[in-house]
């Protein structure tokens, strides 16, 4: 089982940027691909984007796409997600996964195996 810590969530107004980073810890993070889901109040949880574990390939929902970008170190222990252009909409829980099989089956069923306990984001106009 991998511990995921994420740090890196606050305030910023909308149109400025946020960096958050997952750091992962554990004998079974071996071959992990990472992402990231967040949730707002009174609505479900959604997917925000995720990353292989060799990093070349990334994925992104609609919402995000052209705003965030994900990213993993060279060590594979920490994927950060750059979040510019911030809209209100932004404003949710963010939650680092990670997960060693299928990327794509994980991105849609959301069965991710590892989940983080979230960092908040909060974007006000």
């Amino acid at each position: 089982q991998e511990n995921l810590i994420e740090s890196g969530g606050g305030l910023a107004q909308a149109g400025g940027s946020l960096r958050l980073s997952c750091v992962a810890s554990g004998r079974a993070f071996g071959n992990s691909a990472m992402g990231w889901f967040r949730q707002a109040p009174g609505k479900k949880r959604e997917f925000v984007a995720a990353i292989s574990w060799s990093g070349d390939t990334t994925y992104y929902s609609d919402s995000v796409k052209g705003r965030f970008t994900i990213s993993r170190d060279g060590t594979r222990t920490t994927v950060r997600l750059q979040m510019n252009s911030l809209k209100p909409a932004d404003t949710a829980t963010y939650y680092c996964v990670a997960d060693p099989g299928d990327l794509v089956v994980a991105i849609t069923s959301g069965r991710f195996r590892s989940w983080g306990q979230g960092t908040q984001v909060t974007v006000f106009p």
